[in-house]
């Protein structure tokens, strides 16, 4: 079976999508939340979601 290549950022600006199934209540909360961060910050969208993945992926260690 041929294996699907991943694309590998080497741009930090560069992204790829992500994808999550989670109840529309959680959706929500998450819009919410992004959006109360940018709005505070006046961050970027993209970097309100790296942060938040990337403090995912350290809460549980991966």
């Amino acid at each position: 079976m041929d294996e699907i290549p991943h694309p590998t950022p080497t741009d930090p600006q560069e992204t790829v999508p992500l994808t999550l199934h989670v109840r529309p209540d959680l959706y929500r909360a998450f819009r919410r939340c992004t959006w109360i961060i940018i709005h505070e910050t006046g961050r970027d969208q993209i970097e309100v979601m790296n942060e938040l993945v990337h403090d995912f992926l350290i809460k549980h260690g991966c």
